[in-house]
């Protein structure tokens, strides 16, 4: 291989790679009445996404949530 093809696959390999990094992302949840509340996850951001809209899922004393990811 030469040098070029070894740099190119060098820099796949760090993108793939920075790509699954755990990251913070904030999941930030209300309810009918206005109250809000956010929540920090540390994940990647399939996982984050699947942990805020489990938490939409869940009911509170007042009622279901609507939650987005940010």
């Amino acid at each position: 291989m030469n040098k070029k093809n070894i740099i190119l696959l060098l820099s796949i390999s760090v993108f793939i790679g920075f790509s699954s990094c755990k990251k913070n992302y904030t999941c930030t949840c209300t309810d009918g009445r206005g109250f809000a509340y956010t929540t920090e996850i540390k994940a990647t951001k399939k996982k984050a996404e699947a942990l805020c809209t489990d938490q939409q899922n869940s009911s509170g004393s007042l009622g279901r949530y609507s939650c987005t990811i940010e």
